[in-house]
This record gives C-alpha cells, sequence and structure tokens, in this order.
C-alpha cells in the first residue's frame, strides 16, 4: 500500500550537500511519498540555479528572496525584481525573509529594511511570504502584524521553533506555522505542545534540508524523503492517521500555495 502524498514545503536542493546526488534525492522522495518540494533561495544571485532545478523536475517548486543572515552582504534587494522573478510559473512564494537575532543582531538594520521589501513583495504578488524568525519574537511579531494592517498578506513561518506568545499571534492573522525535524527531538516537548493547540487547518511540515534531520538520521545530512518521519510526529500530536495528517497538510499546503495547485505533476 503507498503511502500518501504529501509535500516538503521548505527544502534547499541548491546547497552544496546535493550536487553530487540531486537526481537520486529526488527520485528517492518521490519514491517515499513525497509528491511536491519546494527549493528556497536564500540570497537573489542564486535564483537562476535554483530556477534550473525547479524547471529540471517536474515535481519542483521554488520560492526566493534574500535571508536575514544575508541582508547585509548585498545592496537590498528592490520589490520589482522580486515581482519579475515571481512571473515564473514554478515560482510559488517570497522569501525566505525574517529577522535573525541569534548569529546576525548586529545586521538588525539591515534585515528590517529587506523584510519590508519583501512584505511588500507578498501583497502585491499575492504570494505567500516565508518567514525566518530566530530570537526576534517582538520584532517579527511588531512588524508582520503592522504591515499586515496596511495592507493583508497570507505568510507562513518556516521552521517553527519560538515560542507560545508568537504562534497565537500569527496564528490570529491567519498566518501558517511549519513543522520541521525539530519536532522530533526528545526535548521538544514545548514546542510540540504548541503545535498541538493550533488549528490543523494553518499547520505545514517542512525538511528545511539538508539541515535538522529527525531521528534516526539526527546528525547526517536532511533530505526531502524524510519529511514524512516529521509528518508522522506531526499526526502523532495530532491524534490521527498518517493519511488523514497527510492529507489535510495538502489541503493547507496549496491553500496557501495556491499557484502549486496549477503547478501539480502528473499521479
Amino acid at each position: 500500500m503507498s503511502l500518501p502524498s504529501i509535500t516538503d514545503s521548505h527544502c534547499h536542493l541548491d546547497f552544496a550537500d546535493f550536487d553530487e546526488n540531486l537526481e537520486e534525492t529526488v527520485e528517492k522522495a518521490q519514491r517515499s511519498g513525497v509528491g511536491r518540494m519546494v527549493t528556497i533561495c536564500t540570497q537573489l544571485k542564486d535564483e537562476p540555479k535554483i530556477r534550473k532545478i525547479a524547471e529540471k523536475f517536474e515535481c519542483v517548486l521554488y520560492a526566493a528572496g534574500t535571508h536575514p543572515m544575508n541582508a547585509h552582504k548585498q545592496p537590498v534587494i528592490k520589490v520589482s525584481e522580486l515581482l519579475e522573478i515571481a512571473k515564473h510559473p514554478k515560482f510559488v512564494g517570497i522569501g525566505e525573509t525574517g529577522l535573525d537575532y541569534y548569529y546576525t543582531k548586529e545586521t538588525e538594520r539591515d534585515q528590517k529594511k529587506s523584510l519590508l521589501v519583501h512584505i511588500e513583495a507578498a501583497q502585491r504578488s499575492n504570494l505567500p511570504l516565508i518567514i525566518h524568525a530566530r530570537s526576534a519574537d517582538k520584532d517579527i511579531s511588531d512588524i508582520l502584524e503592522s504591515e499586515y494592517k496596511n495592507a493583508n498578506f497570507s505568510c507562513v513561518m518556516h521552521c517553527f521553533s519560538s515560542g507560545r506568545e508568537l504562534a497565537i499571534k500569527m496564528l490570529d492573522l491567519g498566518f501558517f506555522l511549519s513543522m520541521s525535524g525539530i519536532i522530533t527531538f526528545p526535548k521538544s516537548d514545548e514546542l510540540r505542545n504548541i503545535f498541538s493547540l493550533a488549528p490543523i487547518d494553518q499547520i505545514l511540515v517542512e525538511t528545511d534540508s539538508p539541515y535538522l534531520a529527525p531521528p534516526p538520521y539526527r546528525g547526517k545530512r536532511n533530505e526531502p524523503a524524510y519529511v514524512t518521519l516529521t509528518a508522522q510526529k506531526g499526526a502523532e500530536i495530532f491524534n490521527l492517521s498518517y493519511e488523514h495528517f497527510a492529507n489535510q497538510i495538502e489541503k493547507n499546503f496549496e491553500r496557501l500555495f495556491a499557484k502549486a495547485r496549477i503547478q501539480r505533476p502528473a499521479a
């Protein structure tokens, strides 16, 4: 009996970790029940490479933006640049963008400028915003809430591992929380509790590969095939069968990433 299809909503297939066996990695994911993958660009100079990956594999979609940890390394991206890239049929989201004060607090000003550009692009394109937030709960909450009031947009808090207060605020805005391999780690009880209180129709799953591999692969390279392990833990959190949970996650993904419905791979 084949597993129900599920989408890895956030991975990095352009990273060097996959250079030697990208085709094998994508094929393995598909055999594991991963019907689609969204590969994420973290700096615009790499967008052509990510675009080519999406064009090569029918099951791969992509998004692009400037990761907050890269915001100080290059000129601030222009809204017009993002909107031009967004015309590509397989481009489905804006980002990842956001704030990271854990590693790069000293570049806070650059990060905020970049974030505001990405938000405007999401507002104008009607594509979902993909947010990275680490050790910046208050600022990310304040900015997203304020800008949403100016002109609404859809959003996913990628690899969500922040606190309960931020989760509640984001869910109240109608945003999505994405589960990564972190929810499978033994010491993640509080995070699992936060997810258990969220509406299931505002949940996604991802690998963030090559990072954050779930057990039994923890400490090794993560890859899209392993999103099924995170989804299994997600099903446990919501006390659902894997099939029920996976089907709901697919509905959620297509509601948020509406452009992906047009690019659904042939069965």
